[in-house]
Order: C-alpha cells, then structure tokens, then sequence
C-alpha cells in the first residue's frame, strides 16, 4: 500500500512540476469543489508543457496532410470585455484521418491525446493564434470534427475545459446539436471558417468563467439582461411594424446573421423621448454603415399589449422619425415563447438592452444607457471596434 501511495504521489508531482512552478494544486470536496464541475484528462495539459510558452503556437499537424487552418482569438475576463494576459490554452485533435495518431516515443499517459497538441499563452492583449490542420471526423461517428480545449487561469485553482472547437460549414454539427447543444462554456465553440488564399482562418475568443460551475468570480452588475458576451444571437420571430420586412415575422438573426448587427430592446418602462433619440442615433449609424450593418428595435412592453395598437404605434413612429434603415419590431413580452423572444434572456425591466452581434456571436452588450453624446459615442466605437473580420477578411466561404 505505502508503495502504491508513493508512486501515485511521485505521478503527481512529475505532472504539475512539468508546468514550470505555476501550479499550486488543491484538493476539491464538497467545500472546495473543483473550477468546472470536473475535467476527465485536463490534467493530462502539463505532460510535456514546454518551459516557454508563446501566443503563437504551429502544431505538429501543420506540416502534414490536410487543410492549413489558423484559429485566433482573444481570451477575456468574465465581463467579455478585458483581455486576459497569462492564461494558458491546451489544445489536441485528431489528425487529417480523424485518429488521436501517437508519436513514436510519445509518454504513454498521453496517447490518447494524440501527437497533435499544444500550448499557447496569452499576452497583455489577450491575444492567442495557433497553426495546425483542421481535424477530421472520427471515422464511421456522427461527431461533428473538433478541436478539444483546455484553460489554465493564473489565479484559479485547477484547470477546466471550455466549449470544443466546431465548425459551422460542418454537415454533422446541426444534426448533433439538435440532440447535444454545446454548453457555451467559454463562449459558443462553433467558429465561421473564412478563407485567404488556401488558409481558412476559423475566429474563436473565450470568456473565462462563462458558464463554468464554481467559478470564482462573478459578474457584479446590478442589472442583468441578455445573454452573454461570447454567446450566439439566439434566432427569434418579431412582428415588423415598420421597415424593411414590414408585415413579415422576419427572423433578424437568420436571415441578416452574417452581417454586423446591433439591436436594442425595450421592455416595460418605456420611455418615448429616450427611445425617438436613440432611434435616430441608430438610423445614422445604419445609414452609416448600410452595407453591413443590420439595426433592430425591439419593443417588448407586455403591459395593455395589442397587437394591432402596437403595430399602428411603431408605425406612426416609423414615418416621424423617417426611418428608412433601422427595423420597428415588437413582441407581446420578452417571456413569449411563440416568438422565441425568451430565449434572448431581456430583463423587461431594464431600461434598454443593447446586443451587438457579428457572424451571430455577441461581441458587446450594454445596459441602461441614456442617450447622451457620450454614450452615443460609447455605441459607435463598439460598432468599429467589432466591425472587422480577422485579417480583414469579409467572404465566408459558405453563406
């Protein structure tokens, strides 16, 4: 028994001193659970971690058969918003066959890892890219093709797994999610693959925390509203009252997803002086940037609601302000279900909810803002801020 008990605790320390000093690791119970609920291989990240690590990463699949793909993003703080430096992402795969292939000599503990897998570690921008392959299915599976992801916080107590690396031109990803929605752990997995040249360049950020059980820290405003930063744009049907899919239950998401698109929702306490000053802020930006940005609004106020009053309100407020860009949708209350509203998660409470959206990733959000130059200006750097495509990319490869 002493002799099992030594070598398990020899196993231990080769492991985590492998990660150069960086890992103090604590036991997890019932008082002290572990970050993440718990991770079947995360520990496997420090066997052969190098000493130095970099934001850039080439994997052992670059020079190898297969597709060149480059995946980069930005890791963030829980509030979507701050870059994360020091945060370090293992990364493993199957190769261009879709096997978990060994290295001759590879350490036995890691085989199953295969020999495509990394490490990168984030700078002071939060900035990480990493050169590999892109996987292959697993052979005979219905899995979609997916890169595995592991994080490792500078001041968090043990590793934990975020959202898998999928692909949305992958014919197997919406079959599978139907029956397996990811758990956008990190922020959703699913990447829009562009290409340059014969690269596809697959834009993956990560939100530390973002639906990882027992996370330490948490989001400290007072209003919460809508999903998270680093969420997918849930789809939803609104009755346009007002331009360019008047008449229709047009789904913004669906049908404009791939564009660059901001919408701004109001809920039970509306208040019309605020919401005509910033529709015609909203217009000038959309009259603005009309080539690629998509503007919504959203009204969800459930008290006295009548549909063919609300249509006639939004109307009428559509032809005073000369809208001719800019959306007037609503919904009988951000609860509905029919209209799939509810799966935005609006609190009707706040004030306004703003949801910036690219590619149907959530990029920005904000909350309760009056519309003064300030804030007006706060929205338009978030519009340029979140505008581009990595590399300046602008054509998916699949529309």
């Amino acid at each position: 028994m002493k002799k099992w008990m030594t070598a398990k605790l020899t196993l231990l320390c080769l492991v985590f001193a492998s990660c150069n000093g960086q890992i103090n690791e604590k036991s997890h119970n019932a008082a002290n659970p572990a970050v993440g609920g718990g991770c079947d291989g995360c520990e496997l990240m420090y066997i052969g971690m190098p000493k130095e690590l970099h934001a850039v990463d080439t994997s052992p699949g670059w020079n190898e058969k297969g597709q060149k793909l480059l995946v980069t993003g930005t890791v963030f703080q829980l509030d979507g918003k701050t870059p994360a430096p020091n945060v370090i992402i293992y990364y493993w795969q199957t190769d261009n066959n879709g096997y978990y292939t060994p290295a001759p000599g590879m350490d036995q503990r890691v085989k199953r890892h295969g020999h495509i897998r990394g490490w990168v570690q984030t700078g002071d921008d939060g900035k990480y890219a990493i050169r590999t392959t892109r996987p292959a299915h697993y052979p005979k599976d219905v899995l979609p093709a997916h890169i595995h992801l592991s994080i490792r916080e500078p001041d968090v107590s043990n590793e934990y797994y975020t959202d898998e690396i999928n692909f949305d031109d992958d014919p197997l990803l919406i079959p599978h999610f139907k029956k397996y929605p990811q758990e956008n752990r990190g922020g959703s997995g699913i990447v829009r693959v562009l290409l340059k040249d014969s690269l596809q360049v697959a834009g993956h950020d990560i939100i530390l925390g973002l639906n990882i059980p027992n996370y330490p820290r948490k989001i400290t405003d007072k209003m919460q509203s809508g999903l998270s930063i680093g969420e997918d744009q849930p789809s939803f049907t609104p009755f346009h009252a007002y331009g360019p899919d008047k008449g229709t239950q047009t789904c913004p998401v669906c049908k404009y997803g791939r564009y660059h698109g901001i919408v701004y929702f109001v809920g039970n306490h509306p208040d019309w002086m605020a919401i005509r000053n910033w529709l015609q802020f909203l217009e000038q930006e959309s009259e603005k940037r009309q080539k690629y940005l998509k503007v919504y609004f959203v009204y969800g106020n459930s008290k006295r609601y009548n549909k063919p009053e609300r249509q006639l309100q939004l109307e009428k407020l559509g032809h005073a302000l000369k809208i001719k860009h800019t959306a007037l949708t609503f919904v009988p209350s951000f609860y509905d279900k029919k209209t799939e509203i509810h799966l935005n998660k609006i609190n009707p409470d706040a004030a306004n909810t703003f949801i910036i959206y690219k590619h149907r990733r959530i990029v920005d959000k904000y909350i309760d803002l009056a519309p003064t130059p300030e804030n007006f200006r706060t929205l338009s750097n978030a519009l340029d801020r979140t505008q581009g495509d990595f590399f300046g990319l602008a054509e998916p490869m699949h529309n």
